[in-house]
């Protein structure tokens, strides 16, 4: 998005998609979560990949912790958007830090307090969604069901008009901003 910044506007808004919506909030070893959904085998070559991408980012990628509901996460994200989107790019980034390469279990609460902290949101208000099953629900389950028939994640809509699904190669987007920008 950097490259096209000159020529272009950018708008990102994050969406919920729930992987496992039937997955509870104490969790599950990822790794046994990963080899039971997809097979040893392919798990067996997605951690190389994934490794792979994830240093290209200068990120270190790991499969250790748990994975269980996110549901909540999904909430406090949403709650997070009427800070703006700075506010919210930053709570997702400490949300995909925390379970992609640091571990961290996000549907725990103290975990999902202090993703908020991190991303200088105002603590008081993040405790008080979580504390509320209610808050940001209604919105959350809209956009569920709106997502209903993407197959994976993450998924791309550019424009309007343009869909990505699944892990894409950076030249993909530049493809498509480039059509985009030369209209």
């Amino acid at each position: 998005m950097t490259r096209f910044a000159d020529r272009a506007h950018f708008t990102v808004r994050w969406l919920p998609y729930q992987l496992n919506p039937d997955a509870s909030k104490e969790g599950v070893v990822k790794i046994d979560y990963y080899n039971q959904k997809f097979g040893a085998a392919r798990v067996a070559q997605m951690i190389p990949h994934m490794t792979r991408t994830f240093a290209d980012e200068g990120l270190q990628y790991s499969v250790g912790g748990l994975t269980g509901n996110t549901l909540d996460s999904h909430r406090l994200i949403a709650w997070a958007e009427k800070f703006g989107a700075e506010k919210q790019n930053a709570l997702v980034e400490e949300l995909f830090q925390n379970y992609f390469c640091q571990e961290k279990h996000i549907s725990d609460r103290g975990v999902l307090l202090a993703a908020a902290v991190k991303a200088v949101l105002p603590d008081g208000e993040a405790a008080a969604v979580l504390g509320d099953p209610r808050a940001h629900l209604q919105e959350v389950q809209q956009q569920l069901d709106r997502a209903r028939g993407i197959g994976g994640v993450p998924f791309f809509t550019i424009n309007k008009s343009y869909k990505l699904s699944g892990a894409q190669p950076p030249e993909l987007f530049e493809e498509v901003f480039e059509e985009i920008c030369s209209r």
